[in-house]
Parts: C-alpha cells; structure tokens; sequence
C-alpha cells in the first residue's frame, strides 16, 4: 500500500512539474499599468553599448529607422514603437485577435543598461490598454484574455532575449602570429 502510495506521489509531482510555467505580467505599483523593464550590466562604454544596440535594432526589426523616433547618442536613449500580432485557437485553427502596439526605451550608461517596454495597447479604433485584460471581475471578460497576456509576456521574453544576446561584447580575436 506504501508503494502504492508513493507511486501515485512521485507520478503526481513529475506531472505538475511538467506543467508549462506561466510568465509573470508586471504591474507598476503607482500606475498599475503594465511595465517590463530590466537594467542589464554589460562589458563596455555607453557609445559601444550603444551602437552594439543599433546592430541589434537591424537584426531584430525589418524597419529600424521607422520604429524609432529618438536615437541620441549624447544622452544614450533609443526610443521606438511597434506591434506585434496576438492569437487564440478556435476549434484547432488559429485564429488573428489582433495586434498589440508597444513602446520601447532602451538607456545607455558605461557597463550598464536598461530597457523599458510599456504603453501596451490592442490596436483598434480606441487603442484598448491591455490592462483590461487583468480584470477578471470585468462583466465582458473573456478567457482568451489570460493567453493574450501570456503571448505578450512571451514576446517581451523573447524581445529581451535577443537583446542581451546581442549586447554581449563579440570575442576577442587571438593574433595570428606566424
């Protein structure tokens, strides 16, 4: 019976740990609007974090210089907006629910910086905060509203990602002396 039990333990344990992890969605505790950000230490003098940035901002977007509206070397600030599209599935086929606008800051200082990503809004006549989406108690709330946040969450993962990959000084080469 012991075994039994165990059995039934350790395949209920494999099977919640097994379960996909939910990404956490930020709040700003003054504003209760929803604000991913993160400062990052990164080998290198602000103009190198800098333009390490622009060559990710090339990589990242198929338009840079029309998503950002500041790029100040001076001051060390990228500043963008863009959008991305969100989806639900309806009787396995996935469906468009349209597309999420964003703005980006990205600071520079020596050895460090720091990325903001806010002002999230569901494109449409309106410009619907996505915020809305966290209100469970909402008369018109929908459950397709706990992925869109999950797919917005996994996007800014995948955002930052790419970004911190980027920044990372490239390797020294060795001398090739012969």
């Amino acid at each position: 019976m012991k075994a039994v039990t165990i059995l039934i333990l350790l395949s209920l344990s494999i099977y919640l740990l097994a379960q996909d992890k939910k990404l956490e969605i930020p709040l700003e505790t003054e504003t209760g609007l929803i604000k991913f950000k993160e400062v990052v230490d990164e080998e290198g003098t602000k103009d190198e974090l800098f333009n390490r940035c622009v060559y990710w901002l090339n990589d990242f977007y198929k338009d840079p210089t029309r998503i950002t509206t500041i790029r100040d070397v001076p001051t060390g600030k990228i500043v963008g907006q863009h959008q991305f599209r969100i989806y639900y599935n309806e009787d396995d086929v996935k469906k468009d629910a349209g597309m999420v606008k964003y703005t980006f800051v990205i600071e520079f200082k020596d050895s460090k910086y720091r990325y903001t990503i806010d002002k999230l809004l569901l494109k449409s006549r309106t410009n619907l905060p996505v915020e809305k989406w966290l209100d469970k108690n909402d008369p018109a709330y929908d459950p397709r509203w706990d992925s869109y946040l999950q797919q917005i969450a996994e996007y800014v993962q995948n955002w930052s990602g790419s970004l911190k990959e980027k920044m990372k000084p490239e390797p020294k080469k060795a001398k090739d002396d012969w």
